[in-house]
C-alpha cells in the first residue's frame, strides 16, 4: 500500500458575482514511502492548494486523502509542513525552535535532548543552536525550519517552495543540503516548486500540473543516481523535457492568481502568516535574548 493516496480530489473557490473557479478536479495520485515527489506547474494551477489539503489545513469539496491508511481530516504530527517564508519564532533560539514541536507533543526532556543532538548532527547546525533567527541568513533559517518539521519524525514532509525566497547564488548549495538532510532523515517528501532544475535535482518523481483545473499532464520518474550532477547530459534532458511540459501548461490557459481568491478560502498559509506576523511585531530585541512583549 502507498503511504499517501489522493483520490478524486475536487476543490473550487467561490467569489461574489463570479462563477465558481475549479482549482482541482478529479485529481488522483499516490506516493510510496521514501519517495521525493515534486509538484510542478504554472502559478495558480493548484499546487499549494493541494499541499495545504495534504497538510489537513483545508478540506476538499469531494474526494479523499489517506496517509498510512488513515483519512486526512485535519493537521497532525504525522505531517511536517515547511512554508516558504521560514516561519520561525523570532523570540526563540535555534534549539528552542527545533524543540518546540517535541514539547507540544509531550516528549520528555531526555527524549527532546537526544533528538535535538541527532538533528543538530545531521543538519550541521552545531555552533548556531543558541542564535536567534535574526542572526541567521535566509538559507540557514530555512534549514532550521526543515529540521524543526523533521523533529517529531513525521510520516511525510510537505514543502511549499522551501527555497523560493533564497537568492539564486545560494539556492543550488541549499538544494544539495536539503537533499542530504532528507536522505539522512529517510523521510517521504512532497514539495511544491516552480524551479524545473530544482525538481530534477531533488526528486524521484515530478508531477506536472496544468493551469486548467489542476490536472496532471505528466508523472515523470527521474532515473538518475545520487548525488546528481547538473552538468550530465541525462540531467539536462530531463530539464528540457519538463521545461517544455511547463510551457505547454502555460499555453493551456491563464493562471488564477491567489489574490483573486477570497481570503477565507486561501487556507492556512495566509492565516498562519498573518498570525505569525502579528506575533513577530510584538517582540523586539530578539538578538539580545529578550522576549518581553512590547505593550
Amino acid at each position: 500500500m502507498a503511504l499517501l493516496e489522493v483520490k478524486d480530489i475536487r476543490k473550487t473557490f467561490t467569489q461574489k458575482r463570479k462563477p465558481p473557479h475549479i482549482v482541482l478536479e478529479n485529481l488522483s495520485f499516490s506516493v510510496e514511502r521514501g519517495q521525493y515527489v515534486s509538484l510542478l506547474g504554472p502559478s495558480g494551477c493548484g499546487k499549494t492548494t493541494l499541499l495545504t489539503m495534504l497538510g489537513g489545513f483545508m478540506s476538499a469539496d469531494t474526494g479523499q486523502i489517506y496517509l498510512a491508511g488513515k483519512k486526512v481530516e485535519g493537521p497532525g504530527p504525522d505531517r511536517g509542513f515547511v512554508f516558504q517564508n521560514y516561519a520561525l519564532f523570532p523570540w526563540m533560539t535555534v534549539q528552542e525552535n527545533i524543540l518546540y514541536s517535541l514539547k507540544v507533543q509531550n516528549f520528555n526532556k531526555r527524549e527532546r535532548e537526544k533528538r535535538l543532538q541527532e538533528l543538530l548532527d545531521i543538519s550541521h547546525l552545531h555552533g548556531s543552536e543558541n542564535k536567534y533567527p535574526i542572526q541567521l541568513s535566509g538559507g540557514m533559517q530555512q534549514r532550521v525550519a526543515v529540521v524543526r518539521a523533521l523533529a517529531s519524525r513525521p510520516e511525510i514532509l510537505l514543502l511549499d517552495e522551501p527555497l523560493g525566497a533564497i537568492d539564486f547564488q545560494m539556492r543550488e548549495l541549499l538544494q544539495e543540503e536539503l537533499a542530504a538532510l532528507v536522505e539522512e532523515a529517510q523521510t517521504t517528501v512532497v514539495m511544491v516548486t516552480h524551479d524545473v532544475n530544482e525538481s530534477v535535482y531533488l526528486s524521484d518523481r515530478v508531477i506536472v500540473m496544468s493551469a486548467n483545473k489542476g490536472r496532471i499532464i505528466k508523472d515523470m520518474y527521474i532515473d538518475l543516481p545520487r548525488p546528481r550532477s547538473r552538468q550530465s547530459q541525462a540531467f539536462k534532458e530531463y530539464v528540457s523535457e519538463l521545461t517544455e511540459l511547463v510551457r505547454q501548461a502555460f499555453r493551456e490557459g491563464g493562471s488564477y492568481r491567489q489574490a483573486d481568491i477570497p481570503a477565507r478560502d486561501r487556507g492556512v498559509d495566509n492565516n498562519f502568516v498573518a498570525s505569525y506576523n502579528r506575533m513577530h511585531s510584538r517582540y523586539t530585541n530578539v538578538a539580545n535574548g529578550r522576549s518581553r512583549a512590547v505593550k
